[in-house]
């Protein structure tokens, strides 16, 4: 065989692996991605309870119910509707009514938001940005900016 074809050889099965690679990559990361979605966005738009979903609001007034245990149920509204989320662990120190919020998990068949994940915002600027969004969409949203944390590197804020 001659260098040109041991280089296109070598270079061919190179590549091959590279897709290979790369194919098993997205196979592996299609469980753990998480689309977001507002409670009403949810209502308009079912999903099937296998997929993931990143759920995101405001913790309704007057809905955080603890439970037996760790467990607690509460509510997260977008102001047009509220989903209900069940949640087993530790909440963030944050966490409270009123107070932006964002939940992973599964939404089960009776409508009930299985969460494994809660997020609370970590400071008084911060919303994420996709709760931001959809909250300014509706016409709620009544902060300034985009939404992110404006906290600057080394600041008091981390």
């Amino acid at each position: 065989m001659t260098r040109k074809g041991q280089r296109f050889l070598l270079i061919s099965v190179a590549l091959s692996l590279l897709a290979v690679a790369t194919g098993l990559v997205l196979f592996a990361m299609r469980d753990s991605i998480a689309f977001f979605s507002s409670p009403t966005d949810l209502y308009s738009e079912p999903v099937s309870e296998s997929q993931r979903i990143r759920l995101g609001g405001l913790v309704a007034e007057g809905t955080v119910i603890r439970g037996v245990g760790d467990t607690v149920t509460f509510g997260v509204t977008d102001t047009n509707a509220v989903i209900t989320v069940s949640y087993t662990g530790i909440l963030p120190d944050l966490f409270r009514e009123g107070q932006g919020v964002v939940t992973e998990g599964y939404l089960a068949p009776d409508g009930l938001f299985e969460a494994d994940t809660v997020l609370a915002r970590h400071d008084e600027n911060y919303m994420p940005a996709e709760v931001a969004e959809s909250l300014r969409q509706q016409g709620v949203w009544q902060g300034d900016g985009d939404g992110a944390s404006t906290a600057q590197p080394g600041s008091s804020d981390y």
